[in-house]
């Protein structure tokens, strides 16, 4: 059936957002599709259009708002900003909401390609991010294997060559393990026997494990010391935070840390442990973290919630080696004697045989005159060659005595002539044939004759040592005297020209010897020896002795002295003797003596010695009375404050003129003593003030009037001001040493301290009465102490700021004290425990570590006062002291 229905128009409406459809519109379209679905119909109909809008409007009534959303999404996926911000919105949420294995999953390939990528870009950015981290324990790691090599290497150098050594070489041949290996695992025996884990934030103590037998003393005493000396050790030595004690050892035990972010584990080892310990322990305290890390980071004192790290620390005192004890092997010790007993006795026959044959070929070394050029052992058989002196000893007959067997001794000697000087000796005597009257001797490697001898052997002998060999030693004749008349005349002769030669005042000017006479001439004084006397004992013949001598004034200061004596005729007084080339007088002589001395001075001859008369003193009363006026002056010029401008002495009478200070000695004082009669010194002197620091400091001690509590002294020509002083006083001084300054002079006070303003007084006496108690045998303090801690680290904080504002800077001495209970020494541990405990704590709340000092006092400094507390608690305390510097 078909239609001849136009088709029908359906209103216009524009596309909504409301997701209800207008249901009229779509059952009206819905039959006019129907009306169209005859397709006789449709073929009658030329130039239909291939859309039909009739169809648009359905698609638009059914899929309108999908479409609209369709596009709206497909425009923000063809735009990547808008993309990117509406993926950031929702990422977040939507990967929290995610399941976290396919989350990561999904992610992983993606984030390995962006590190990747990140890392071939820019290594450096990766690097800096893991330096902070790697770096320790890399540098660790690295240390621990080269502590572990050089272990290795020092047990393994240490039992090489022992008996041990050679037992465990069979074991490791044995068992195929390395030598080094068996070493370690015999020589490193070691027990685990403390483990403490211990907060790293507080140092309280969070467990520990004792292994079976072991003891020590309080297990919290023992954590508060070793967290005191970590920060002890930090602070000492400007550690980093994460610094710390790796290793302590005493004697044979061991103390090994090491540090975890929230926890330090410290494991007492007695013995030689190895360093794989090390990781080991570090692999127990990864674990604790593992797994109880929250517990841990909000650690207060409750160990309740980690029960379970004592199961984990007691794997660490189950570590030990103990001394292995095997049997001895014997049947290894038999093998190895049956090889070695044969190798021995043919090895010790050998080098016995060597020993003889060396000992024979130093005996040869040691012969003059033999020359070892070459000597080898070979097939049994001894070969020597050499150098021999047919006058040296036989090498064939040395061989007896070294039981060496002569018929294994092969040598080859050719003869030469040594230079030794014993050969030279003996060939000298061979062919010059000597006298009896000379003898030849070797001295200092030189052949010496001495004696007399016939001028025709002493020709024959200069003869010989010509012709000795060049670097041989020298032939030495001057000893040997010719014993010819003509010789003896001539030696005679000349022994008296050297004794007149060394007469004084005489000089030998020419003498000669010719034909049997002799000739002298020259000059001699008066007063010189007589020449022909001196001929008595040289054997020389006065008779065959022409001399001539001429008369001269010697210059020799014993004859000057002799004519000074003659012409002066020097009083008893005086004595005229020789001091170093010159004549010297001394004494007390007259005033005309002195005169005629003078003048003989002045005749002397010009060139000789020369006559000092300086030392002889006037006694006439005028030159006494001027010496006493020269004493008593040189003992006012050597006066302090007092200095001498002009001194005369005119008519008897002496004046004197000068400046004098008035702190300084009386002048009219000084006269006793001196000789001087007061009323014939005329004085004339002027007041003023003196620049020595003994003057200065008397008139500084009167204008100041210093303090009791200041001390001046001079120390190398400064005046020094030492002490506590009053402001006041303390300007007044420094505006003195501004006015000495101008006269060259200073006055240092820079060592005066001002007296402590009050304030600073009352703060420091409110600080001193506050004490931190503790309980028995506790290091750390009790939580009722902690708001006295913060108020006391406010007071110290505000009473270092006073002290900087009034110039001055505090220090905080704490001292621990304990009870009576336990022994001394653990009393006085504990006490300096506690003060460091108490300096650990007042560091954390602010106050500067280096204001704070330490000390342990033990029982020694009980309290004089007790409060509320009775018996011994108010002996265990922490008291401070506070000083000004």
């Amino acid at each position: 059936m078909t239609s001849t229905v136009d088709p029908i128009s359906l209103p216009q409406r524009a596309a909504s957002n409301d997701t209800e459809i207008d249901r009229e519109a779509l059952a009206r379209l819905l039959i006019e599709i129907a009306r169209n679905v005859d397709p006789d119909y449709r073929a009658r109909l030329d130039g239909i259009p291939t859309a039909d809008p009739r169809m648009e409007t359905l698609r638009q009534l059914l899929v309108g708002r999908e479409i609209s959303e369709l596009s709206r999404v497909t425009h923000l996926l063809d735009e990547p900003e808008q993309l990117a911000a509406a993926l950031g919105s929702v990422l977040p949420s939507a990967a929290a909401r995610a399941l976290h294995a396919q989350l990561g999953e999904a992610l992983a390939p993606a984030v390995e390609r962006a590190v990747q990528r990140s890392i071939q870009k820019s290594p450096r950015t990766l690097t800096d991010i893991l330096y902070p981290v790697f770096l320790p324990a890399i540098r660790k790691s690295i240390g621990e294997k080269i502590d572990q090599t050089f272990q290795s290497l020092n047990e393994t150098l240490r039992h090489i060559f022992t008996w041990h050594g050679l037992k465990w070489r069979f074991e490791a041949w044995r068992t195929g393990a390395s030598f080094s290996e068996v070493v370690l695992r015999h020589s490193l025996v070691y027990r685990v026997e403390h483990a403490f884990l211990i907060h790293r934030n507080s140092g309280l103590l969070i467990k520990h494990v004792t292994a079976e037998n072991a003891t020590s003393e309080d297990p919290q005493l023992i954590s508060s010391m070793l967290s005191a000396i970590q920060d002890f050790v930090k602070d000492s030595f400007n550690e980093k935070e994460q610094g710390g004690l790796d290793t302590i050892r005493f004697g044979e035990l061991r103390l090994w840390s090491e540090v975890g972010p929230f926890a330090t584990l410290v494991a007492v080892i007695r013995g030689n442990p190895p360093e794989e310990l090390h990781e080991i322990i570090r692999d127990v305290l990864l674990r604790i973290h593992d797994e109880y890390s929250q517990a841990l980071e909000q650690f207060d004192g409750d160990s309740s919630q980690l029960a379970g790290v004592e199961t984990q620390l007691q794997t660490c005192v189950e570590l030990k080696q103990e001394e292995s004890n095997q049997g001895f092997p014997w049947l290894v010790v038999a093998a190895v004697l049956l090889v070695l007993i044969p190798a021995g006795g043919w090895f010790f026959l050998s080098w016995q045989s060597g020993q003889r044959w060396q000992a024979y070929v130093s005996r040869l070394g040691t012969q003059p005159g033999i020359i070892v050029a070459e000597q080898k052992v070979r097939d049994g058989q001894f070969y020597i060659a050499g150098l021999r002196d047919p006058l040296a000893a036989d090498p064939q007959s040395l061989l007896a005595g070294t039981q060496v067997d002569p018929t294994r001794v092969h040598s080859r000697w050719q003869f030469y002539q040594s230079l030794d000087p014993e050969f030279v000796l003996k060939r000298l005597t061979a062919s010059l044939v000597p006298p009896d009257s000379v003898r030849l001797s070797i001295v200092d490697h030189r052949i010496v004759a001495e004696g007399e001898a016939p001028d025709t052997w002493i020709d024959r002998a200069r003869a010989a040592a010509r012709q000795l060999s060049a670097g041989g030693p020298e032939f030495d004749i001057s000893r040997v005297r010719d014993v010819s008349p003509e010789a003896r005349a001539a030696e005679h002769w000349q022994t008296y020209v050297s004794r007149l030669e060394a007469q004084p005042g005489i000089i030998v000017v020419q003498q000669t010897a010719r034909g049997g006479h002799f000739y002298i001439s020259g000059l001699r004084d008066p007063l010189a020896a007589d020449p022909q006397a001196l001929l008595s004992g040289t054997e020389v013949d006065p008779a065959r002795v022409h001399s001539q001598w001429q008369f001269y004034q010697s210059l020799d200061p014993k004859f000057v002295l002799k004519r000074l004596m003659v012409s002066l005729t020097p009083p008893k007084s005086v004595r005229l003797s020789i001091v170093e080339d010159r004549i010297v007088a001394e004494g007390e002589a007259p005033d005309t003596w002195i005169d005629r001395a003078r003048a003989a001075a002045r005749q002397l001859s010009a060139g000789g010695p020369e006559f000092d008369i300086s030392k002889v003193r006037d006694v006439s009363p005028e030159a006494r009375a001027a010496e006493h006026w020269q004493t008593y002056v040189s003992r006012l010029e050597a006066q302090a404050g007092i200095i001498v401008a002009q001194q005369t002495a005119r008519g008897g009478h002496f004046y004197i003129s000068g400046l004098r200070d008035p702190q300084a000695a009386n002048p009219q004082a000084l006269l006793s003593g001196t000789g001087v009669d007061p009323a014939r010194v005329h004085s004339q002197w002027q007041f003023y003030q003196s620049l020595d620091p003994k003057f200065v400091l008397k008139r500084l001690m009167a204008s100041l009037a210093p303090p009791k509590s200041v001390r001046l002294m001079i120390i190398k020509d400064r005046i020094v001001a030492q002490g506590e002083a009053p402001a006041a006083w303390i300007d007044r001084a420094r505006v003195a040493a501004q006015q000495l300054s101008a006269d060259g002079l200073s006055l240092e006070i820079s060592e005066l301290r001002e007296l402590t303003p009050p304030q600073l007084t009352h703060s420091r006496e409110a600080i001193q009465a506050v004490n931190i108690f503790f309980d028995s045998g506790k290091a750390v303090p009790g939580p009722e102490q902690l708001p006295v801690l913060d108020n006391l680290a406010n007071q110290l904080k505000q009473l270092a700021k006073d002290a900087r504002n009034a110039g001055v800077t505090a220090q905080f001495m704490l001292t621990g004290h304990s009870d009576e209970t336990g022994r001394e020494t653990a009393k006085l541990s504990i006490s300096a425990a506690r003060a460091e405990t108490v300096r650990a704590l007042l560091k954390k709340r602010g106050v500067d570590p280096e204001l704070l000092l330490v000390r342990g006092a033990g029982t020694f400094e009980p309290a004089e006062i007790e409060n509320s507390r009775t018996g011994n608690s108010a002996n265990r305390r922490v008291s401070v002291t506070v000083n000004f510097h």
